[in-house]
């Protein structure tokens, strides 16, 4: 089976649930604070709890976080495959949490930022492989450069995934062009769908699906192309196609992690052989469950999703 494969940063979310944002200058008493492996970790849960063979290509420190991101890997049989960068621990997301769901980040830069085409080489893809790449990767010199660098070297039938992010569209046009010749799957939020398409000076459709289609040209000919709007679920454009596939609304608390859940489980089952629709309805499924859970290490497996979907109706293909 093919193996998915990332190359982004791993970090340790430090999560902090909060009444509200303080005013600039001022403070706001935390009800909790907790310690999780998040960023490109939360991916490859996901994709393991759905059945996949999981590498970690990115650089992971040594010091607790860099522990901690490795014990979570380990605890699921996700392969690490650059050696620990040495002296230099794992950096921190300081993620604040509102009772809304709502989420606000604050990043630091540590050993995840420490890449380069070697270590990158260490993953070792093989033709039907998918290697996974975000845009606040791209968005630094420091790991951007050698990705860029090695990823034209890959085999023609390993897969590229884009998770563009909401560092992508402010990149230099170079960057932008260069990553999206390489891409063969585009995986994002409506919002970053819209940011893309304005920086290259298009007006976004208002729609889900017209989203969809008008991202698809910027990439290679034969790309995929995914776009998500949390609860309304994504639409999912393959070749000359585009089916809206509907979400599964759910009482949210903690959407943190619900959109790299739906990464994660989505390249799982394609991986696997899935359509890109039903997996695209299953990872609809998986995004539905995490967020009723707490946690960027929440994601389900695909027991659960099997059973969240028993007696659930069909596809439907017209956007809402």
């Amino acid at each position: 089976m093919s193996r998915v494969i990332h190359t982004g940063q791993a970090l340790v979310d430090v999560v902090v649930e909060v009444p509200d944002l303080p005013d600039r200058g001022q403070n706001v008493m935390a009800t909790s604070a907790t310690d999780y492996a998040g960023g490109t970790v939360t991916v490859l849960l996901a994709a393991a709890r759905f059945g996949a063979d999981c590498v970690g290509a990115g650089a992971i420190g040594t010091g607790p976080h860099g522990d901690l991101i490795r014990s979570a890997l380990g605890a699921e049989g996700i392969a690490v495959s650059a050696p620990p960068v040495e002296g230099l621990d794992t950096g921190i997301c300081v993620v604040m949490v509102e009772p809304s769901a709502e989420r606000t980040f604050v990043t630091t830069l540590g050993a995840e930022r420490r890449i380069s085409v070697e270590s990158l080489a260490t993953s070792d893809p093989q033709p039907g492989d998918l290697v996974c790449v975000t845009g606040f990767s791209l968005a630094l010199a420091a790991t951007g450069e050698p990705l860029l660098a090695w990823l034209p070297t890959l085999h023609p039938d390993v897969v590229v995934v884009l998770d563009p992010g909401a560092a992508f569209a402010t990149l230099s046009e170079h960057v932008r062009e260069a990553m999206l010749e390489l891409t063969d799957v585009w995986s994002s939020n409506a919002e970053e769908a819209e940011d893309i398409l304005r920086a290259v000076g298009q007006e976004p459709p208002t729609d889900l699906a017209g989203l969809t289609t008008a991202v698809a040209p910027l990439l290679r000919g034969d790309a995929v192309a995914i776009v998500r709007d949390g609860p309304q679920g994504c639409a999912v454009r393959v070749g000359t196609e585009t089916t809206y596939v509907p979400g599964f609304p759910q009482k949210p608390v903690d959407t943190n992690g619900a959109g790299d859940t739906h990464t994660g489980a989505l390249l799982a089952e394609v991986a696997a052989g899935t359509p890109w629709v039903e997996g695209c309805r299953r990872a609809n499924a998986a995004a539905a469950i995490k967020v009723t859970r707490r946690g960027p290490e929440s994601a389900p497996t695909a027991a659960e999703v099997d059973d969240f979907l028993a007696g659930r109706s069909p596809l439907a293909t017209l956007p809402p």
